[in-house]
């Protein structure tokens, strides 16, 4: 097994026998940011750009630049709703009229979790391809 494969074989493993604490508030900060709390005392606040960068969905407007899928030019996108899925989760309206991505407890506490990780690593990539957290200005 190549060790990408098995990284990413390990990584689901951990995640998946890893179950993250119950979901105890979960409010809606519009424009702005979701503040997430767990039953382990945990609280997130969790911006709209961080969320609209790691949105769950398929189709989220996603640049493949060098192989690698980057969203880029979202800095001040804002939430306008979200709406409850089921006893699991959210879907988020942003600004931008992406809708599709459902944010579950789970995933809300694995984004904040590793909040600054995964904020480092995107800066990280948007500079290696020359890209901005800021809107591409109208010519």
């Amino acid at each position: 097994m190549s060790g990408f494969f098995f990284q990413r074989a390990l990584l689901r493993y951990i995640h998946e026998s890893v179950q993250p604490p119950r979901l105890t508030r979960c409010s809606l900060h519009a424009p702005k940011k979701v503040e997430v709390e767990f039953a382990d005392g945990s609280v997130f606040h969790l911006s709209a750009e961080f969320l609209r960068i790691y949105s769950p969905a398929a189709d989220s407007k996603i640049r493949s630049v060098g192989g690698e899928k980057v969203i880029f030019g979202r800095r001040h996108v804002g939430i306008m709703s979200g709406e409850p899925i089921g006893n699991y989760g959210i879907r988020i309206v942003f600004d931008d009229l992406h809708k599709t991505g459902i944010y579950t407890w789970d995933y809300f506490y694995h984004l904040g979790s590793n909040k600054f990780s995964l904020m480092r690593n995107y800066i990280k990539t948007l500079k290696k391809h020359g890209l901005s957290r800021d809107p591409q200005r109208r010519k």
